[in-house]
């Protein structure tokens, strides 16, 4: 199988509504980017806004800030696949819509300015030229605010669910579409490495490492994932003495090297529970043993799997009883 890999804060404003016309909206207002005026304005906006969020961008031609804001503004809307609408209104040539809505609270003497509608309500606003992380942000707040979420999050939900339920080619699959959107999403490559190693295929797993962007290469889901593969080229040798060494730590329970060599072999083979299971009882038994080497292998087992990952969860929980109780 083959798996696609691609290469200022907001401020809330006081709620006001405008008002419905109850007209019809026109035919081009289910485009996700649109221009209004003060004709189409109740339409493109308030009207559109009780079926999908809307985001107003306020500008002027003289206006420098607003020339670089307006294209971030179209990227971030145009990943958002038509969740959300984009509608972008020029005050100078409306200034009686820009007086209205000045009287509702927007600070229209100071652009580029974005408003946020929903269900025929402002929700929040910002102003300046903020960088694109930040205007995603904002967008996905709205979202959530209205019920939604972009396609992103989805698409990493759905992958995750699908690697909890141990279907890694659908995950693996998944996690290309996500990184298709967001070439440096941390989770999509990590996720993408976790999914093949699942699938037993380091190499496939050490070249999506390799095309990791490298402002990522320290991101702590990038060293997990990095951590995850190497315990699995370790734990696959030691499987192979999986049976040999189940043996050796029923022969001797006190034999502390044995019972690590077990866990990593437990690892290699997929018994995440199991092979925490031994390692907590190495520290059950004798906490400061090798300097801590059990405890320390079992930080590295969390970072490996994810520190979401139900396994580390567990094991975390009853790491914590022991050191705790």
């Amino acid at each position: 199988m083959d798996y696609i890999i691609g290469q200022g804060r907001s401020a809330p404003a006081a709620p006001g509504t405008i008002g419905s016309s109850g007209a019809p909206m026109p035919g081009g207002a289910g485009r996700d980017i649109v221009d209004a005026d003060e004709r189409t304005f109740m339409a493109e906006v308030i009207d559109a806004s009780r079926d999908r969020p809307v985001l107003v961008d306020f500008w002027a031609p003289w206006c420098g800030p607003c020339k670089t804001l307006t294209p971030v503004i179209e990227r971030v809307v145009t990943a958002a696949a038509g969740r959300v609408k984009l509608v972008k209104v020029d005050i100078e040539a409306n200034r009686t819509l820009a007086a209205q809505l000045t009287q509702l609270g927007l600070p229209l003497q100071s652009i580029p300015m974005v408003a946020a509608f929903w269900q025929g309500q402002i929700l929040d606003i910002f102003q300046g030229a903020l960088p694109e992380s930040e205007v995603k942000r904002f967008v996905e707040a709205l979202l959530k605010a209205s019920g939604g979420a972009m396609p992103a999050a989805d698409v990493l939900a759905g992958a995750r669910q699908a690697m909890q339920d141990g279907h890694a080619d659908q995950a693996a699959a998944l996690f290309g579409q996500l990184l298709e959107v967001e070439p440096e999403n941390p989770d999509g490559w990590a996720g993408m490495v976790r999914a093949l190693i699942a699938l037993d295929d380091d190499a496939a797993a050490e070249d999506a490492l390799s095309q990791v962007p490298e402002k990522l290469h320290d991101h702590p889901e990038i060293s997990g994932a990095r951590s995850a593969l190497e315990l699995h080229r370790s734990g696959r040798k030691a499987a192979s003495e999986l049976d040999s060494l189940r043996a050796a730590v029923e022969a001797a329970p006190q034999d502390h090297d044995a019972r690590m060599r077990f866990a990593e072999a437990l690892n290699g083979a997929g018994h995440r529970a199991e092979a925490a299971d031994e390692l907590l009882s190495i520290v059950r038994a004798d906490r400061a043993w090798n300097d801590g080497a059990a405890k320390a292998a079992l930080l590295r087992l969390f970072e490996a799997w994810g520190h979401g990952d139900p396994a580390t969860l567990a094991a975390r929980r009853k790491l914590s009883a022991l050191l705790f109780s």
